[in-house]
C-alpha cells in the first residue's frame, strides 16, 4: 500500500523559500512519475510540478521559482520553492501518476 508523508511547510514571508519533502513507502519513486499538487482555500486541487525519469515539468504559475527533485536512496521527492508569493498559499500534496491514496499534505502560508 502506498503511503505519502508531506513535510516542510510553514509560514514564510513573500520572497522567501521553503523546501517540501514527500516521504514515500510502498513504491519505488524512481519507477514512477511523481507529482506535487496544491489546494488553496475554496479552490480545487491543482497540479504544480512533475518529475519523470530525468525530466521535470511545471505549471506556468511556478515555472522559474519551484524545482522538483528526487532522492532515490531516501525514496523521497522534494519541492524547492523560491520567491514565494501570497498566492502560493495552499496545502501541498505529492502523489504518483496515476494518483493513489492522498497523504495529509503540508500547509504553506506566504504572508507578511
Amino acid at each position: 500500500q502506498v503511503q505519502l508523508v508531506e513535510t516542510g511547510g510553514g509560514l514564510v514571508q513573500p520572497g522567501g523559500s521553503l523546501r517540501l519533502s514527500c516521504g514515500v513507502s510502498g513504491i519505488i519513486v524512481s519507477n514512477w512519475v511523481m507529482n506535487w499538487y496544491r489546494q488553496a482555500p475554496g479552490k480545487q486541487r491543482e497540479w504544480v510540478a512533475q518529475i519523470s525519469g530525468g525530466s521535470t515539468d511545471y505549471a506556468d504559475s511556478v515555472k522559474g521559482r519551484f524545482s522538483i527533485s528526487r532522492d532515490n536512496a531516501k525514496n523521497t521527492v522534494y519541492l524547492q520553492m523560491n520567491s514565494l508569493k501570497p498566492e502560493d498559499t495552499a496545502v501541498y500534496y505529492c502523489n504518483k501518476n496515476p494518483p493513489g491514496p492522498w497523504g495529509q499534505g503540508t500547509q504553506v502560508t506566504v504572508s507578511s
